[in-house]
C-alpha cells in the first residue's frame, strides 16, 4: 500500500498501484523509483519508511529516510544541502563495511532531503530475551567481538555514531551477524554552527555524561556499548541499573538469578562504563585487544581445561601413551606434566639440542631463550646464529621442528606466547599487519635494534613472543602472513 511523504498530508495511505497521493495529489514515486510503503520510526529530524526499488525487482526493499531540515533563509538551506552531500558521501563509505547498511542513494525531492539504504532482513537486539540463555556471558562475549571492530571502523573514519543501543544492533537472518544501524546524518547536521550546535542527540539512558553536556568523543559510543550490554544481562532499563545517590552502577545486583559473570568480562564492562573519561577506555582498538588476550588465554590456558582439550582446541595431534617425550638429544625428557602435545616425528636430517631453549624458558629467561629461538630457526635453514630469515627460508622449515620450538613456548608460558598464538591474533584481525602489530605489541615501523621495544616477561601483550628479530628482506612486515601459511602447512595452530 502506497504511503504518501508529504508531512502534511492528513490520510498518506492509498490503495495499491497508485502513482499520486489520493488525498493530498502529491506524486508517491522518489525519483522516480522509489515507494514508501509504511512508516517504521519517527524522531525530531524525520521518518523511515519501509520501502521498495521499482528499478530492483530482485531486490525491491529499502528503507527510506526523510530528513527534516527547512529554513526561511536560502542561504542556510544551501548550505545544509552542501553538508547533507557531504555527509552523504561519508556515509556511502561506512557502508562498505559488511555490518553496516549500504547506502543505495541520496537526494533532495521538493524540499526534503532523502537517505535510501539497505533492508536488514533480521530483527533488533531489543526483541531477543537473554535472560533464560544458559550461556549469557558468551553472547556479551561475542556481541563486543562483533560490535567493536565497526566501531573501530568508524571512529577510524572520524564518526560518532552517538546512539548505541540494542534498538540500533540487528541480527541479520542470513548469516546471524550483528549489524550496526541508523547512522543518521541528521546528527551530524544538528551539530553544526548552522543549527546552533547545542543540540543534543542521543538516547538519554545510554547516553556518556559529556554526552549529555554536548560534548562527543569515540569514548562516548563505547560508553552506550558498555550500557546496551548490561541492559541486555538483565533485562532492566538502564534508569534502574544506575545509583544516584553513590553514582555508582549496581547492575551485578540485578543479574537473573543463577547468572555468573566472569571477572575478565565484568573488569572490562566495569571500565566501558567509566562516567570519567580517564578512567575509561579511549578506544575500540583499546578493548579489542584485551578481549583477544583474554579469548586466547581462556583457549590455552583455562584452569578448567584439560590438557587433551588443550591439544584438541589447538588443533595439535593426541598425546600418546608414552610416559615421555625425549628431545633429539641426551638430555633429561620431559615429564607429562611439562607436555602440552607431542610434536609431529622430527624426521630431517638436521639434528637440534632443545635442551638450553627448554632450560631458559622453564626459568622464565624470555629475552635469552627468544634469542636462543632466532639462533634455532638460522640453524634450521643453514644461517648463522644472528642472520635473517627471509620468505623464501621461512617456507623451508622443517615442520616438526617448527612444532617443537611452538609447543616449548606455548607450554612453558601457559599459553601466554608462541607462533600458534601469533597466527591465531593475525588471522583474527584478517592479515592486517598493523592491527596485528598493536594487539601483540610490536611497533608497526622496524626499529634499528632487533630487539628495541620487546617486553621480556609475561607482562607482555598475549603473543608478543617470540620476537620478530630473525625477520629480514626487503618485504620483511610479509613475514606474519608467511609463517601463518607455514604453519597452517604443518598443521599449527
Amino acid at each position: 500500500m502506497p504511503y504518501c511523504l508529504n508531512p502534511l498530508c492528513r490520510q498518506p495511505e492509498n490503495p495499491d498501484l497508485s502513482e499520486f497521493c489520493h488525498s493530498c495529489g502529491a506524486s508517491l514515486l522518489l525519483k522516480q523509483r522509489y515507494l514508501a510503503l509504511r512508516p517504521l520510526g519517527q524522531g525530531g529530524f524525520g521518518k523511515t519508511f519501509f520501502g521498495t526499488d521499482q528499478h530492483l525487482p530482485s531486490q525491491p526493499h529499502c528503507v527510506i529516510k526523510q530528513l527534516y531540515f527547512q529554513s526561511p533563509n536560502p542561504n542556510i538551506a544551501k548550505k545544509i544541502v552542501q553538508l547533507f552531500q557531504q555527509e552523504a558521501l561519508r556515509l556511502d563509505e561506512l557502508g562498505k563495511h559488511p555490518q553496516i547498511p549500504t547506502l543505495l542513494a541520496h537526494f533532495e525531492e521538493k524540499g526534503h532531503l532523502y537517505l535510501v539504504q539497505e533492508l536488514i532482513d533480521g530483527h533488533n537486539l531489543t526483541e531477543e530475551s537473554w535472560q533464560n540463555c544458559p550461556d549469557i556471558e558468551a553472547k556479551i562475549w561475542q556481541l563486543l567481538k562483533d560490535i567493536l571492530p565497526v566501531l573501530q571502523y568508524i571512529h577510524d573514519r572520524r564518526v560518532i555514531h552517538r546512539d548505541i543501543k540494542p534498538d540500533n544492533i540487528m541480527r541479520r537472518s542470513r548469516d546471524n551477524k550483528l549489524i550496526l544501524i541508523d547512522f543518521g546524518i541528521a546528527r551530524v547536521l544538528t551539530n553544526t554552527a548552522i543549527m546552533g550546535g547545542a543540540t543534543i542527540v542521543g538516547t538519554p539512558e545510554y547516553m556518556a555524561p559529556e554526552q549529555t553536556r554536548g560534548k562527543v568523543l569515540p569514548a562516548s559510543d563505547l560508553y552506550s556499548l558498555g550500557v546496551t550490554c548490561i541492559d541486555l544481562l538483565t533485562g532492566i532499563s538502564p534508569l534502574e541499573l544506575y545509583d544516584v545517590i553513590s553514582e555508582t552502577w549496581t547492575w551485578r545486583e540485578h543479574l537473573p538469578a543463577g547468572t555468573n559473570i566472569s571477572p575478565k568480562i565484568g573488569k572490562i564492562l566495569d571500565k566501558l562504563l567509566q562516567p570519567s573519561l580517564k578512567n575509561r577506555y579511549r578506544s575500540a582498538g583499546e578493548v579489542l585487544k584485551i578481549i583477544n588476550s583474554a579469548t586466547i588465554l581462556r583457549s590455552f590456558s583455562s584452569p578448567q581445561t584439560s590438557t587433551n582439550e588443550l591439544q584438541k582446541s589447538a588443533n595439535l595431534p593426541p598425546k600418546t601413551n608414552e610416559p615421555t617425550l625425549i628431545d633429539n638429544t641426551s638430555a633429561s625428557p620431559l615429564t607429562p606434566t611439562e607436555i602440552i602435545a607431542t610434536p609431529t616425528e622430527i624426521n630431517t636430517p638436521i639434528e637440534i639440542d632443545y635442551s638450553r631453549l627448554r632450560l631458559l624458558l622453564k626459568r622464565k629467561k624470555w629475552r635469552q631463550a627468544d634469542e636462543e629461538t632466532r639462533a634455532i630457526l638460522c640453524q634450521l635453514v643453514g644461517k648463522g646464529n644472528s642472520s635473517y630469515l627471509y620468505k623464501s627460508d621461512i617456507k623451508n622449515l622443517p615442520c616438526g621442528h617448527l612444532q617443537m620450538l611452538d609447543m616449548l613456548w606455548v607450554n612453558y608460558s601457559k599459553g601466554q606466547f608462541g607462533f600458534r598464538v601469533q597466527k591465531q591474533i593475525y588471522e583474527q584481525v584478517n592479515g592486517e599487519y598493523h592491527h596485528f602489530c598493536d594487539l601483540v605489541g610490536w611497533s608497526v615501523h622496524r626499529p634499528h635494534s632487533d630487539y628495541a621495544g620487546f617486553i621480556f616477561s609475561l607482562k607482555a601483550p598475549v603473543g608478543h613472543l617470540p620476537s620478530r628479530a630473525w625477520v629480514g628482506g626487503y618485504k620483511w612486515w610479509e613475514h606474519a602472513e608467511v609463517l601463518a601459511a607455514k604453519l597452517t602447512e604443518c598443521q599449527i595452530g
